[in-house]
């Protein structure tokens, strides 16, 4: 954290008529002083209780909800903090997170008491991130010391960096006809991720040979994440007007006069009326798809509205309905009394969302072990659950091994040069720089340590920015490191590895399925795929371990059992034509309850396939 004068910042222990006061200074001043006294940064790296993390903030949510859900709604009545639920939630647990730092800081759990903030500071700023478009907001110190109870005359709302910050640049794409002149459509898909895309459109393809005409919602901010042209002559593809997701502007109802309603987390009161002013500070700025506005939100349902009212179509297909953007198309296409259905698109732990919570009434997920979190999930009074594989994966058969190893090795080898025997893919997720650094040392240490010659290609995530991993590539001696292609990605150089390492990128199951060996890195307490628990990956949570797992690849590599890889993900190559199936099922029993039994063609593993699953 920095204060305008550009030191970092420390917490120091004062006194006040005889009690212990705990102020923020510049970090050179702890040097001189005393007194007990840490940096903000030291502060932020002490370890925390994951699951401490997540029930207080759970708490904190629900008060929020009970205080101020109903301070602002939609024209359609979907409420801010239902349509800004994960936002708001992202900063919240940012604040979570420097509380219980700060109680477990030994000097300060000894003698709480106030804190002071930094004159001038902001109270909502932003953390280091690796993403190109998402913003890591977070809440300063001195944006805690205000929700605790300080006094603030001359302290704004947003950070110096924040009220700096450039708009989100926007995509640009072909005009698109206002929605009175759309095509009506059977099918509506919503997208703004090439994750969702890949998801949906072969559904949408599938739909085409049966006939049924789909309309796809490109919602997209970034370029890189636009929907490709439909290869179906019965798919067609819309943009929303480009002002439509980069609208700013103050939320009056969520500036809150200051009141006696607080939430308690452990020792700390916080004030309701002060938190709601620092979430203002996120639903009033645009952040283009991944986090619009308050009015972008406003905005968007009244278009969609218009869209579903000349296109009309039976059902509304998605892959997320949990951010904004997915949160308020289900409640708009619910009010049109139109059917909605989720195609996960990515793999799910029970920590790894930032709400658990899915608001379509069919919920299309990847395996087994997705239905118990798929059930609790649910929203829908009448949801349903159904195992129907990921579209998306339906393509990795036709994956060509060979021309994919030799990318590889031309990435490692250009031109004459020698290249490693042996080369692993690291499929990254846009964590932040220090993060990423941690499992790069790990993953490299245990490459450079283990029996044979080893090379790294990274594979950056979709969203990701590869100027973080120029460090990498200038690394002494050997693992042989080279970042491949963001174009290419992962899926597009996995099946040519000899190792696929992730901490929870859905590539380590497509490299699980194509029975290419996987490593799960990262900390002893940090998330992943759990593919370890299911024998389709190996744990490594230090170098050694790196070392170890990849030497045994020498030893001949025997494929997971089916039944193994159906717990993570059944795959058949016919996902989307399941999915396609349920939709038109579902078209053709309106209003009907009846369970819908999709069998998977060719299977013979014995797991029942597609059959719903009430929630």
């Amino acid at each position: 954290m920095k204060t305008p004068g550009g030191s970092a910042l420390g917490i120091v222990r004062t006194e006040f008529r005889g009690r212990p006061l705990w102020a923020l200074v510049g970090e050179g001043a702890l040097e001189s002083m005393r007194a007990d006294g840490i940096t903000t940064g030291d502060l932020e790296s002490l370890p925390l209780d994951g699951h401490r993390v997540e029930t207080l903030v759970d708490h904190v949510m629900r008060e929020l909800e009970a205080y101020g859900a109903d301070l602002a709604s939609t024209p359609g009545g979907a409420g801010w903090l239902y349509t800004q639920h994960v936002p708001t939630r992202r900063l919240v647990t940012q604040l979570v997170r420097k509380l219980l730092a700060l109680s477990t800081w030994e000097p300060f759990a000894k003698a709480p008491g106030p804190l002071g903030l930094a004159p001038y500071e902001g109270f909502v700023g932003l953390r280091s991130s690796s993403s190109r478009e998402y913003r890591a907001y977070t809440v300063t110190w001195s944006g805690v010391a205000y929700v605790l109870g300080a006094a603030a005359p001359y302290n704004p709302l947003r950070s110096a960096q924040l009220r700096g910050l450039p708009p989100v640049p926007l995509a640009t794409a072909a005009p698109s006809p206002p929605p009175s002149e759309l095509p009506q459509s059977d099918v509506v898909a919503l997208s703004w991720s090439s994750r969702h895309a890949g998801t949906l459109l072969p559904v949408l393809d599938e739909l085409a040979r049966a006939g049924q005409t789909s309309l796809v919602i490109d919602l997209a901010t970034d370029p890189a994440e636009r929907c490709p042209a439909p290869e179906s002559e019965g798919v067609s593809i819309c943009s929303p007007p480009a002002a439509l997701l980069n609208v700013s502007g103050n939320v009056d109802r969520l500036r809150l006069p200051d009141d006696d309603h607080v939430v308690q987390v452990e020792e700390h009161s916080l004030h309701l009326a002060r938190l709601v002013r620092l979430v203002s500070v996120v639903l009033e700025t645009s952040g283009g798809c991944a986090q619009p506005s308050w009015r972008s939100v406003i905005r968007t349902e009244t278009w969609l509205d218009g869209v579903l009212s000349a296109v009309r179509p039976h059902t509304v297909l998605v892959s997320n309905d949990t951010s904004p953007l997915g949160a308020v198309a289900v409640h708009t296409a619910d009010r049109h009394g139109i059917n909605t259905v989720h195609v996960q698109h990515g793999a799910w732990t029970a920590r790894s969302v930032a709400w658990p919570a899915l608001h379509s009434r069919d919920i299309v997920v990847m395996g087994e072990r997705d239905v118990p979190l798929a059930k609790a999930w649910a929203r829908h009074p009448h949801a349903e659950v159904h195992v129907l594989g990921q579209p998306r994966f339906d393509a990795l058969a036709g994956l060509d091994r060979e021309a994919q190893r030799r990318y590889l090795e031309d990435l490692l080898a250009p031109g004459t040069r020698k290249g490693p025997t042996r080369i692993a893919v690291w499929a990254c997720q846009p964590f932040g720089p220090d993060r990423l650094a941690a499992q790069a040392d790990l993953l490299l240490d245990g490459l450079w340590r283990a029996e044979g010659d080893w090379g790294l290609v990274i594979a950056p995530h979709p969203a990701q920015s590869i100027d973080v991993f120029g460090a990498l590539l200038q690394r002494d001696g050997k693992p042989l490191v080279a970042v491949a292609d963001p174009r290419v990605g992962a899926r597009g150089c996995l099946a040519g590895a000899d190792a696929v390492v992730s901490a929870y990128s859905t590539c380590g199951i497509e490299a699980a399925l194509l029975d290419v060996p996987v490593l799960e890195i990262g900390s002893p307490g940090e998330h992943t795929l759990r593919l370890a628990k299911h024998a389709l990956a190996r744990r490594c949570s230090s170098a050694d371990d790196v070392a170890d797992s990849v030497s045994e690849l020498l030893e001949p590599h025997h494929p997971a059992a089916q039944t193994a890889k159906d717990g993570v993900c059944r795959w058949r190559g016919d996902s989307a034509a399941q999915v396609a199936q349920l939709v038109l099922r579902r078209a053709g029993h309106a209003m009907s309850h009846t369970p819908v039994h999709d069998e998977a063609h060719g299977t013979d593993s014995g797991v029942p396939q597609g059959e719903g699953v009430p929630a």
